[in-house]
């Protein structure tokens, strides 16, 4: 009965949220969307003859967005393990990013100039257990960061989501050993209550 009130609670909210809404009516397929709009208007992140590689895409408002801006000169690959509905400008990988064959196969539609923008909005699987949580998403970006040193170019930058919590600091310190500049975002679309954020590496150092 608890968790029944929980849910209803839960899908309450969630469909009072403004995001919610406006993502509904500009047919984005999940409010998360707004978070990289908002980052890459602050930070001019995206531009039109980018090749971008979207990670842990599904269900693809990242993508969405991307190719709203990105045009035929550039390029929109998104990554991932669940199946993602197809998105008009975009090559998607069904698999794990971390798979020699996906990787390989990321290269190749990328090319030899490699991509400009890495950006992933993944989360690991929770457990409810805050050590455990957090052990799990520091190494999953790890594995991004990872990724990064396979595709993306000199001078590119790279997005990743991650969570407040031991070990942030220090990969945030790491980063800046491997970028020209690391920046912090919150956007406003990032529920209240979350304790994600994101960082923001440019520049890459090779």
């Amino acid at each position: 009965m608890r968790k029944n009130k929980f849910s209803n609670r839960w899908l309450q909210s969630h469909n009072k949220d403004p995001y919610v809404k406006k993502a509904r009516e500009s047919h984005f397929r999940s409010r998360a969307v707004y978070k990289l709009q908002e980052i890459n208007e602050k930070d001019k992140l995206i531009k039109p003859d980018y090749c971008v590689v979207d990670l842990g895409s599904s269900p693809g408002s990242w993508s969405q967005y991307l190719s709203s801006i990105i045009d035929s000169r550039g390029q929109i690959i998104a990554i991932d393990i669940l199946p993602m509905e197809p998105i008009e400008q975009v090559f998607y990988i069904s698999g794990d990013f971390t798979d020699e064959i996906i990787q390989k196969e990321c290269l190749r539609q990328a090319g030899k100039k490699g991509a400009d923008l890495v950006i992933s909005d993944m989360a690991p699987n929770l457990t409810g257990i805050k050590v455990t949580d957090q052990s799990r998403n520091m190494a999953l970006v790890e594995l991004v960061y990872d990724f990064c040193t396979q595709i993306l170019k000199p001078g590119g930058d790279l997005l990743v989501k991650l969570f407040e919590g031991e070990g942030t600091y220090e990969f945030r310190r790491f980063l800046q050993e491997k970028f020209s500049k690391v920046i912090v975002r919150k956007p406003k679309a990032s529920r209240d209550q979350s304790r994600e954020f994101y960082i923001l590496a440019r520049s890459y150092k090779l």
